[in-house]
């Protein structure tokens, strides 16, 4: 490893959390290099004093030339979107590219690798009794290949913490929302709560953290002295009628909630895979989609609260941090 002890590589620094990470990193005086894509749309950094590496996180030379300097590595670089893309690109990007960074991680004796894995890693649970770290996976079934690459790279992870001692620790966020947000991805669910008179709303719920919070975690994962580590980072759990009434309460406005019953997203998901079998192209209502939004997916963040010491943010704030950055910067 070379002399460069306080810089930092993140992948996935463009991305809504990455370049949050990326200010955190700055503010504490850290040297931050970004591995991006050429061409790639930088607008979540700009004017970042960021070291740009250009190149392609599935390609190994690359990621061994972006690692080769650096102290610390944060991995946050995945494919997340849930349909229209093939099992073999989320394998490639979501698994292949973690070895690759592994692999990198290892070879230039790095002090930390923080990968920023997804609370679906675990199997989630009820609000009474939501999911931990200790829960197994069985979201084979789901039919997700975010979910099931996420979970088949952190155990990749772990097996290299395991085997050949890379000094890695995994962070799982739940449902990540905050300000910042050019390219919204999870910012969706509050521009479509925000833009419609009519909501319509599954059955199903999530639990929400601060992106702020989750840079939070990252900073104190860099500096923990043991390895192999799995933290949960999770705050309030909110079905969707709960999370739409008090982005309605947040944001001031009168909309009208309307159920949509399991049984008709159901059907709607099974024609929606249908049909992406016949036309051959994707639909953003299919099986896996449906099963997701009708699902309690509640975790816990105790585990994060006790050892990373993350105090988390309420729900309410988070969408007050949200919903005044998107009217600040004229996106709603």
């Amino acid at each position: 490893m070379s002399n460069h002890t306080n810089t930092v590589l993140v992948t996935g620094a463009n991305g809504f959390l990455g370049s949050h990470i990326v200010r955190n990193l700055l503010q504490q005086g850290y040297t931050v290099r970004a591995l991006v894509r050429p061409n790639a749309n930088i607008k979540n950094l700009d004017g970042l004093a960021v070291d740009f590496v250009y190149g392609y996180i599935d390609k190994q030379e690359d990621v061994m030339n972006a690692v080769n300097g650096c102290a610390y590595v944060i991995h946050a670089a995945s494919i997340t979107s849930q349909f229209g893309i093939s099992y073999q690109q989320y394998e490639q990007i979501n698994v292949t590219a973690t070895q690759y960074i592994a692999a990198a991680c290892l070879q230039h004796q790095v002090k930390k690798m923080v990968f920023i894995s997804t609370a679906g890693a675990f199997n989630p649970g009820k609000k009474a009794n939501p999911g931990t770290e200790l829960n197994g996976f069985t979201m084979f079934s789901s039919g997700s290949a975010y979910i099931i690459t996420k979970y088949l790279a952190q155990q990749y992870i772990l097996e290299q913490v395991e085997r050949n001692n890379l000094p890695a620790v995994i962070i799982n966020p739940a449902f990540i929302l905050g300000p910042i947000d050019w390219q919204p991805s999870s910012g969706q669910v509050v521009l479509y709560g925000l833009r419609k008179k009519l909501l319509f709303y599954p059955p199903g719920g999530k639990s929400f953290v601060h992106v702020q919070d989750v840079c939070t975690a990252v900073l104190k994962s860099m500096q923990l002295t043991q390895n192999g580590g799995c933290y949960l980072l999770a705050g309030e759990s909110l079905n969707y009628k709960e999370f739409f009434h008090l982005l309605n309460t947040t944001a001031n406005t009168k909309k009208i909630l309307l159920p949509v019953p399991g049984v008709a997203l159901t059907a709607a998901g099974y024609i929606g895979s249908l049909l992406q079998t016949v036309l051959r192209k994707p639909m953003t209502f299919n099986r896996t989609m449906t099963f997701l939004m009708q699902l309690d997916n509640y975790y816990s963040g105790k585990k994060s609260e006790r050892q990373l010491g993350i105090t988390y943010t309420p729900t309410a704030q988070i969408l007050q941090d949200t919903i005044s950055w998107y009217r600040q910067n004229g996106i709603i």
